[in-house]
């Protein structure tokens, strides 16, 4: 029987509380060489639902894994039509207060990198230079047999040329661009495939049960090396791909602060969890680091 990913995490009993002071956020950003790891949490304020916080799309929607995606065409065929319906709402998210914080922060030389969880883009949206995507990108697409990649939208008019009249209403739309939509819904929507070798198409994104690239890893272990301090934004930190530069940042003596509203996974490691939602914790961050209008449009 195959494994399936863990997806949750049940938090200890005895987790210390989170705060509600962001002045050790403040204090570590003023000294400068900090790496921010970002997940989910910070895209919810985009109209991006997270994976694990209060209405979380995990609750409703088991996302998409690799053994899956690559073993069963009909799961392919439903993923394809999620995700074409998705991507239209999904493409039209804007970043808000915590990224243009994040972008602000970089641009006053106060971090040495950004390494971010989320496939959505929001990051560079709003300026933040040097984005290391952890777990890729649904801007791009990539054929599983010839390793050609090409752009999501010219993946998009292809399956609107397949697939005319395809107008589902869908429930909600998750992390990953995936809309919830029912079998019925999805109907005999049309898959297409590598234009270069006819093999099978999948976003550049690394699905649940899949592995992140060795070298992306490497190149995150050495950011982790090289910063003064680790700041968590809006990730639970339940899969591995997230905590293990939190355990590393932790073992060589680095603080790790987190900003969350729930308990992570990463909470023993940390100096501090701030529990604010992430647009007006980093508003107040960036006001006390006298950098005014950071999170404004």
């Amino acid at each position: 029987m195959r494994m399936r990913p863990t997806l949750s995490w049940t938090p200890a009993e005895d987790l210390p509380p989170g705060s509600t002071d962001p002045g050790p956020v403040v204090d570590a950003l003023s000294t400068g060489g900090v790496l921010v790891l970002s997940g989910a949490g910070i895209s919810t304020e985009s109209g991006i639902p997270d994976y694990r916080g209060a209405g979380g799309s995990l609750s409703r929607h088991t996302p998409m894994t690799y053994q899956d995606f690559t073993a069963d065409a009909q799961a392919r065929r439903r993923y394809w039509a999620r995700s074409h319906l998705g991507w239209r709402t999904f493409g039209r998210a804007r970043p808000n207060a915590g990224h243009r914080a994040v972008a602000a922060f970089g641009r006053h030389g106060l971090l040495s990198g950004v390494i971010t969880q989320n496939v959505d883009g929001l990051h560079q949206a709003t300026g933040s230079e040097g984005v290391v995507e952890l777990h890729g990108s649904l801007d791009r697409v990539v054929c599983l047999s010839c390793g050609a990649f090409s752009p999501r939208r010219e993946l998009a008019r292809r399956l609107e040329e397949a697939n005319a009249g395809f107008e589902p209403v869908a429930a909600g739309i998750n992390p990953d661009g995936d809309a919830d939509l029912t079998d019925e819904q999805v109907g005999d929507f049309h898959v297409v495939p590598c234009t270069v070798c006819g093999g099978i198409l999948k976003p550049d994104v690394v699905f649940f049960g899949e592995a992140v690239p060795p070298r992306r890893v490497e190149h995150c272990r050495e950011l982790v090396r090289e910063a003064t301090s680790l700041l968590v934004l809006g990730s639970s930190l339940t899969v591995m791909s997230g905590l293990r530069f939190v355990r590393q940042a932790a073992r060589a003596g680095k603080p790790v602060l987190i900003v969350n509203l729930d308990p992570t996974r990463g909470d023993p490691h940390a100096v501090t969890r701030v529990a604010l939602p992430l647009g007006p914790a980093l508003t107040a961050v960036a006001d006390r680091l006298g950098i005014p209008g950071a999170t404004q449009e």
